[in-house]
């Protein structure tokens, strides 16, 4: 089952979906940008000599989507696609794509909707954010490049679209690996309300509910991102120079639209898009997942997350769970890029 390009939906249904930043923020192809987001060569990462130089970065028609993406190693090698979260870009992977591609591996790396040179098409699609848009988009790139199948890999909002295409997808997935485990949701699960000290930790969920969170978001996005950045990885001191290489993927002019919208949708108060209900009935049941998976989780992560023991049982195919020390956080593929590598090699022989 591959994902058919999104439908347009009338436009009343497209103006609640955009959302108050949309009318300005909407943008269509992008057209050559990717040198203005490519990662310089051999710029360093933090406590490390050398970080991924990515090379000229490629575009491919994706579904709705003009597709920015790394490709490293050789063409004809098993195939590993790795998907970034937010507020990261694909430099999450910057050290880790290197390690696969020495070993072999053919590396896809995407800017995901909304970030880098990654553009829509259609300036008449909605910059929707939700769990099946993005894993849409995933499965799209996989067409769109004849791969079959491969090993995902994600943190953050990536670990939640690599999980969705190992439940809905396993075809299509030789091997899952996802930072902080199962993190495949629905809007009905989320309104349920969690402790005091729980939603503490979401607060910039209910800032991006409102106007002025989505105003504020739009006029200090790197201001922003810097503090989730340090919250979410509390031990990791990273540069300035690590920060603003990713930090210029936020620029692009869709980023607020669809960010907000993932955060409201996740709460009920946007509207997804019908194309999509099928697939969140089917997430909504939270499917199991039977493909070799490996959960990873880092023992400094400040982000919300559950603790392995609570997702342990979805997963009922081949599985093992690494806990990392030393400090590392939530954007564990660029803090602890050796680690995360082995477990993508790890995987499939479970």
């Amino acid at each position: 089952m591959t994902a058919a390009p999104i439908d347009r939906l009338r436009d009343p249904q497209r103006r609640r979906l955009l959302g108050g930043a949309a009318s300005v923020l909407l943008a269509g192809p992008l057209g050559n940008l990717g040198s203005a987001f490519a990662a310089p060569a051999g710029a360093p990462g933090p406590g490390r000599s050398v970080a991924a130089a990515w090379g000229a970065l490629k575009q491919i028609d994706a579904g709705v989507l003009r597709v920015s993406y790394a490709e490293l190693g050789p063409r004809h090698g098993p195939p590993v696609l790795l998907l970034h979260g937010w507020p990261y870009d694909i430099h999450t992977y910057a050290e880790v794509a290197p390690r696969l591609a020495e070993r072999g591996y053919r590396v896809i790396v995407p800017y995901l909707r909304g970030y880098g040179p990654t553009a829509f098409l259609s300036a008449d699609t909605p910059r929707n954010g939700q769990q099946a848009a993005l894993a849409a988009d995933a499965i799209a790139l996989l067409d769109a490049l004849g791969i079959e199948s491969a090993i995902v890999g994600g943190c953050d909002w990536g670990a939640r679209t690599a999980g969705i295409l190992a439940a809905l997808w396993p075809q299509r997935c030789r091997g899952l690996v996802s930072v902080s485990g199962y993190l495949i949701g629905s809007q009905q699960a989320n309104q349920a309300p969690l402790p005091p000290k729980a939603e503490l930790q979401w607060w910039y969920q209910f800032y991006f509910a409102t106007e002025r969170g989505e105003l504020g978001y739009a006029q200090n996005r790197r201001e922003f991102s810097r503090l989730i950045w340090a919250l979410a990885s509390p031990q990791w001191r990273f540069d300035e120079a690590t920060f603003e290489r990713s930090a210029a993927a936020f620029d692009n002019p869709d980023h607020v639209a669809v960010v907000i919208h993932n955060y409201r949708w996740r709460l009920g108060l946007a509207q997804g898009e019908p194309k999509f209900d099928e697939l969140e009935a089917r997430l909504a049941k939270a499917p199991t997942i039977a493909v070799p998976t490996m959960t990873l989780e880092g023992d400094a992560n400040g982000a919300p997350h559950p603790p392995a023991a609570a997702y342990a049982r979805k997963f009922t195919g081949p599985y093992a769970h690494r806990e990392l020390q030393g400090g590392i956080g939530h954007n564990l593929p660029q803090e602890a890029p050796e680690a995360f590598a082995q477990a993508i090699i790890d995987v499939t022989a479970l």
